[in-house]
């Protein structure tokens, strides 16, 4: 039952803080809607702080696994990402990055849980550069930084005008990257 108390407070956390805010949802609305009792709460977690870095860590996961997978099944192109993540916002309920609206909230980078938030969108960013370098662009390291703030600057234009067509938008931008590019070498076994 424990952990079905943490899953159920995580699952609690994630919609509440991504619908309205991580300062703006307190301790009390979270055991409320959670359904978990304090002194449970504070069996899985020291304050509400762990608790959204438990949460950010989780969507973390999630989030990479689901892109890493969806990206795959689209051919694994890197302009894929922008088709995918245009996908989930347009199957959602969409309120843009919830590590970007964190960062907004909790604007201190030395806070451990801007920290997480910044965390992922490197590794995003890092993910970017696997894909590029898998194409044979280069320098992958640069256009990966770029075609992330291509992404960030599209969600955050989705959110505000509720309309994916952002994506499309900034995939154009990052389309010329891979067009100017060399072909890829041709390697033979033989």
């Amino acid at each position: 039952m424990a952990v079905k108390a943490r899953q159920r407070l995580l699952a609690a956390a994630g919609e509440l803080f991504y619908s309205e805010g991580v300062r703006a949802v307190g301790l009390e609305r979270l055991l409320e809607e959670s359904g978990v009792g304090r002194a449970s709460f504070y069996r899985h977690f020291a304050g509400k702080d762990e608790l959204v870095a438990a949460m950010l860590d989780d969507y973390d996961a999630e989030y990479r696994t689901w892109l890493r997978t969806r990206v795959a099944e689209l051919g694994n192109e890197p302009l894929a990402v922008f088709d995918a993540v245009a996908e989930r916002a347009e199957l959602t309920r969409f309120r843009g990055c919830a590590f970007v609206n964190t960062m907004a909230e909790i604007a201190n980078p030395a806070d451990p849980i801007h920290a997480r938030a910044a965390a992922h969108k490197a590794a995003v960013t890092g993910y970017l550069a696997e894909l590029l370098t898998a194409a044979g662009v280069e320098p992958a390291d640069r256009l990966a930084r770029r075609w992330m703030l291509l992404l960030d600057g599209a969600v955050v234009a989705a959110s505000y005008r509720q309309d994916v067509q952002a994506f499309a938008e900034a995939k154009s931008i990052a389309s010329p990257d891979l067009v100017t590019q060399p072909p890829k070498p041709v390697t033979s076994l033989r």
